[in-house]
C-alpha cells in the first residue's frame, strides 16, 4: 500500500534564509508534480493572505480542539496562544492521491515529519550563508521591528544546531543557485524509488 503513496519533501529553515522563495520556484517545475501542504495557524492573516491557501486560519481555540483530538502531524505552540501545525487528513489525501507533498515547516516539525514518515520523506534545511546576512535579509524585507528581528535572530542561532538532523543541508547564499541544487536533490530523490 506504501508504494501507491507519494514521496514527501521538508523544506525547514530560520526564518529570512528563503525557505518560501525556494519552495515557491520548486513548484513551478511540474516535472516534479509537487504539492503543497498547507500549514493550519491561529494567527490573523496578514496582508493578501487568504485561507486555505496561504494557511488554513483557525481561532485558538479550534486549533487546541483539532490538538485535543489529535488531527495533527505535527504542531508548535511558537509564541504564546500562537500555533502552526499540520493536519494529517490533508497530507494523507494528497499522499494517497500519488502527490508529492512539500512542507515549508519550522525545525521542529521539519524534524518531527521526517520521523514519522523515515525514507519517504527528504528532509532539506536551509540555512543563510551567516547571522549577519540574515539581518540583513530580515531589515531588508521592512517587515519588523528590532526587537522582533533580535528576537528573529535569537531563534535563528538555536534553529541552525539542528540543520545535521536533515538529510540535507542547503546553504543558501546565491538564491539561483540555491534553486537549482534544491532541484536537483528533490529530482534525485523522487527519482530513487
Amino acid at each position: 500500500m506504501a508504494e501507491k503513496q507519494g514521496k514527501l519533501i521538508i523544506v525547514s529553515a530560520p526564518s529570512g534564509s528563503g525557505k518560501s522563495t525556494i519552495i515557491g520556484k520548486l513548484m513551478q517545475h511540474d516535472d516534479l508534480r509537487l504539492a503543497f501542504s498547507i500549514s493550519c495557524t491561529s494567527r490573523a492573516p496578514r496582508g493578501t493572505e487568504r485561507d486555505g491557501v496561504e494557511y488554513f486560519f483557525l481561532s485558538e481555540e479550534e486549533f487546541r480542539r483539532r490538538i485535543q483530538a489529535d488531527e495533527f502531524l505535527e504542531y508548535e505552540e511558537v509564541y504564546p496562544g500562537r500555533f502552526y501545525g499540520t493536519l494529517k487528513a490533508q497530507v494523507e489525501q494528497l499522499s494517497a492521491e500519488g502527490h508529492t507533498v512539500v512542507f515549508d515547516v519550522d525545525v521542529k516539525g521539519g524534524i518531527n515529519i521526517k520521523r514519522h514518515y523515515g525514507e519517504r520523506a527528504l528532509s532539506i534545511f536551509i540555512q543563510p550563508p551567516s547571522i549577519e546576512e540574515l539581518r540583513r535579509r530580515l531589515e531588508a524585507r521592512g517587515t519588523d521591528s528590532a526587537e522582533v528581528i533580535a528576537t528573529r535572530l535569537e531563534k535563528a542561532a538555536y534553529e541552525l544546531t539542528f540543520a545535521s538532523q536533515f538529510d540535507r543541508v542547503l546553504v543558501n547564499d546565491d538564491l539561483e543557485q540555491a534553486h537549482r541544487e534544491a532541484y536537483d536533490m528533490v529530482s534525485s530523490f523522487l527519482k530513487d524509488e
